[in-house]
């Protein structure tokens, strides 16, 4: 039984184990609830025996009130038992999913968040995970022990007298299969109303992230205009799916109620002809006003229930993504890098680069150039192993990256890219991101080789000062230089530079390029440039165009041979003569 349950709600051992035994937690409290029920059957017999001419079993009061008290301590012990296996295991399985899927979102290729929208990701851990939790503690285990206390009781009923039995059961398995028979047709209305809920989700967001944009433009009465119809549909989708789950819930009660009027018609029917008797009748007719209750209430939580699996295939489709794996431990000879042949695409059929074979030295710094599109930044991130190859080799001191685990390949490279993010946190703690163990005295040596001990002394508190969301008390060239300072506490062996001064002003440019001189010395460096006088004084420059590499060498030479290299350091320069005319 755990076991199935763990690999249909992709559960963790110890969850598919929990909600077994919270299942039977609440098929035990069910049938304790018509325990009591048992004391109005005696007390009817007792009373009456005398008037059917029979004898039947004598109990005073006090026998009443110590079986009455016996059974409430016998319910109270179920109830407490079933809060603890639904409840209480229910929050430590959500804990433990929202961390799985954490840890894999963690080992999974960047690739495929590239193929996701993020605020679909954000609703899976966030929101699924929060309804799971809900479905394990109510939904899920109250459904399963009404099948199995309606199934134990049922069976009993049925020993007692089977045409009796049938004529009260008959009408769970046609409530249910309705629920079930309407359920692809909801699953449809369900997934299309998910859609519309991300659309409307995706324009807040959009709205709130570029709302400068929007104002500056006079556009805010034609986006609200937009979003507000995208709110319209996902509402009228939401109240569609809501509806025709109300009709199908209250149709498949309405079946459940005729089970009572059967209960009483083949009742009468069966003691007129004196073919049961009267406690047999008054017996089935106590069972009945008490067997349906649970499974009314497992009707209001079905549709919940199926709608948890929509949830759990969303998770599973995280769960199932292949991972990233590799050696931990690994002995480099150097820390040149070495692309062989390296072949890799985003999308089937849609190269990035092509056969693409260059080396960056250790000890050098190797600059990667080009127009727009020619594959620059994905070769930097191919380096880091941010995504894997689809063809051809990238070796670090001899050792071909696919080998090694990300994360201890990562702690080789100090990354520094043109779109800093920063934390809601102290000045302190985002530079310590660099190196975790590090002390107050090494961050603020790092940040003063990255010139940022200037802008930081200005600040309130200084390094303890919270700097908000992705630093937005600092300037662009405060959060860049903030950004280097991370990469000089980390002092890692290589360094990539992804355009790190290309949105600067000029003063804070030179800032920013006097504490990138501090972070490159004697690394392996790879630094991405449009600016060409970035690169001028480069050891080793690499032109890449259409996935391919164009030209190779170092500046003087590239310049000599009059091609690509020369050609944007020509344009570049007339561009500095441009005036307003």
């Amino acid at each position: 039984m755990s076991k199935y349950l763990q690999r249909i709600f992709a559960l963790s051992e110890q969850g598919g184990k929990d909600l077994a035994k919270a299942s039977a937690a609440c098929a035990l409290t069910n049938i304790g609830f018509i325990l009591p029920m048992s004391l109005f059957v005696l007390l009817l017999d007792q009373l009456l025996s005398p008037v059917l001419g029979k004898e039947g079993h004598q109990m005073g009061l006090m026998g009443y009130v110590a079986l009455s008290i016996l059974f409430l301590l016998l319910i109270f012990i179920l109830q407490y038992i079933q809060y603890n296996k639904t409840f209480l295991a229910s929050y430590k399985e959500s804990a433990n999913m929202r961390i799985h899927l954490a840890e894999k979102l963690r080992k999974i290729p960047l690739s495929f968040f590239g193929k996701r929208d993020l605020s679909d990701l954000t609703t899976t851990i966030m929101g699924d995970c929060a309804w799971m939790e809900t479905a394990f503690s109510h939904f899920i285990p109250e459904l399963i022990g009404a099948f199995v206390s309606t199934a134990f009781i049922g069976l009993s009923l049925m020993a007692l007298d089977w045409k009796m039995g049938l004529s009260m059961l008959w009408v769970v398995p046609v409530a249910f299969l309705l629920s079930a028979g309407i359920r692809p047709f909801i699953d449809r209305l369900e997934r299309k109303q998910r859609g519309e809920l991300l659309i409307a989700s995706d324009g807040i967001q959009e709205c709130i992230e570029n709302i400068q944009d929007i104002k500056a433009n006079n556009q805010r009465e034609d986006y609200l205009h937009g979003l507000c119809k995208k709110l319209v549909v996902a509402e009228s989708n939401t109240i569609t799916v809501e509806v025709i789950n109300g009709i199908l819930v209250t149709s498949s009660q309405m079946i459940l109620k005729i089970g009572m009027a059967t209960t009483v018609l083949c009742g009468s029917y069966l003691l007129s002809r004196q073919k049961i008797g009267l406690m047999t009748f008054m017996i089935f007719m106590i069972a009945a006003t008490r067997i349906y209750g649970p499974l009314i209430g497992c009707l209001n939580n079905l549709s919940a229930v199926f709608s948890t699996m929509l949830r759990v295939e969303r998770m599973r489709a995280i769960d199932e993504q292949e991972v990233q794996t590799g050696a931990e431990e690994i002995s480099y000879d150097g820390f040149d890098i070495a692309f062989d042949h390296v072949g890799f695409s985003y999308n089937k059929g849609e190269p990035v680069l092509k056969d693409v074979s260059f080396q960056a030295a250790q000890g050098q710094v190797t600059a990667l150039v080009g127009p727009s599109g020619g594959g620059k930044s994905t070769a930097a991130r191919l380096a880091a192993r941010f995504w894997d190859l689809n063809g051809g080799k990238i070796t670090i001191g001899g050792v071909d990256v696919s080998t090694v685990d990300p994360e201890s390949l990562l702690k080789n490279f100090s990354v520094v890219f043109q779109d800093v993010v920063l934390f809601n946190n102290t000045i302190m703690e985002n530079i310590r991101i660099g190196r975790k163990d590090a002390t107050d005295q090494e961050v603020m040596e790092a940040a003063k080789a990255a010139r940022c001990d200037g802008f930081i002394s200005r600040l309130p508190k200084g390094y303890d000062t919270r700097i908000g969301e992705n630093g937005s008390v600092l300037s662009g060239g405060e959060r860049q230089r903030l950004s280097i300072a991370r990469a000089l506490l980390k002092d890692a062996p290589i360094i990539l530079l992804d355009e790190a001064t290309a949105s600067l002003d000029v003063e804070n440019e030179s800032m920013v390029q006097g504490a990138i001189s501090n972070l490159v010395r004697n690394k392996t460096v790879l630094i991405i440039a449009h600016r060409m006088r970035t690169v001028a004084k480069a050891d080793r420059i690499i032109v890449l165009k259409d996935g391919l590499v164009a030209e190779q060498g170092s500046p003087k030479e590239l310049y000599e041979r009059n091609g690509i290299y020369r050609h944007m350091n020509d344009l570049q320069s007339q561009s500095q003569d441009w005036t307003l005319s």
